[in-house]
């Protein structure tokens, strides 16, 4: 997969996955995709298969206010793309993330999202939670 081919992808999974067509999203993903959120995180774990994306996303959205996530600029590698990002919280709070993406054979098989600093995440969760 070339970089035009992994920009195109990971524009289109952003895309798909907000617009909440999941469908066409497992048919972009490897049966074996896994997501690793880090320790710490309130949604901390590992998530496998074709759906994994859809279940961290809806467990994400449920637990935090997210108004907005803009995209800062994105990077490509051989096998990777790297998404620099800032999430947005109803509170006017934001986390600032990478989100690493690893192709194998033209389909996802990996995202491990980097968070430059964790505690905002926490904090639009205990609010989310409070509210």
């Amino acid at each position: 997969m070339d970089q035009a081919e992994m920009k195109v992808a990971v524009e289109q999974l952003y895309a798909l996955s907000q617009a909440g067509d999941w469908d066409k999203v497992a048919e972009m993903v490897h049966d074996d995709l896994f997501i690793t959120e880090a320790p710490g995180l309130p949604m901390e774990g590992v998530y496998r298969g074709k759906h994994a994306l859809r279940d961290l996303f809806t467990k994400v959205f449920g637990m935090l206010e997210i108004t907005s996530v803009d995209f800062v600029d994105t990077t490509y590698g051989e096998d990777w793309a790297v998404a620099i990002l800032q999430m947005n919280f109803a509170d006017g709070t934001s986390a600032d993330l990478c989100e690493a993406f690893r192709f194998r054979d033209g389909k996802l098989a990996e995202i491990k999202p980097f968070y430059f600093d964790q505690a905002p995440v926490r904090a639009a969760a205990e609010a989310s939670q409070k509210a």
